[in-house]
């Protein structure tokens, strides 16, 4: 199935796929460590690019607790979600901008399978 994959490339910075799913699984499960394991990352990993986010935004993205007698989690901040949403936005608006030229350039592709070396 062809489909894109966006990376947003800021003055120093970077969101794509992978941070973008990062931040969905952190508001889903409550845990950075949590969210890195369902993503088969490494806890360090999982935390070094919520740091790089967090340092990349005017405002953090994730906020986290330490762990103890309450518990620790993470969750999304205000900008985290709108970060995430907005995301989502551009992400929807160039699948919808690139529908017909990816069809075009789909359409173009060799056959693959078992059939495409028979005949």
């Amino acid at each position: 199935m062809t489909r894109l994959k966006l990376r947003i490339l800021f003055d120093g910075a970077m969101l794509g796929p992978g941070k973008a799913e990062l931040l969905q699984r952190i508001a889903a499960t409550g845990s950075i460590a949590a969210a890195g394991r369902e993503m088969d990352m490494s806890y360090k990993r999982a935390w070094s690019l919520v740091e790089e986010m967090n340092a990349a935004f005017s405002h953090p993205l994730v906020h986290s607790a330490r762990g103890g007698p309450g518990g620790g989690g993470a969750r999304l901040t205000e900008t985290g979600d709108r970060v995430l949403a907005l995301y989502r936005d551009v992400l929807l608006s160039a699948e919808t901008a690139a529908a017909e030229p990816l069809a075009a350039l789909d359409s173009l592709l060799a056959p693959r399978g078992p059939a495409a070396g028979e005949g």
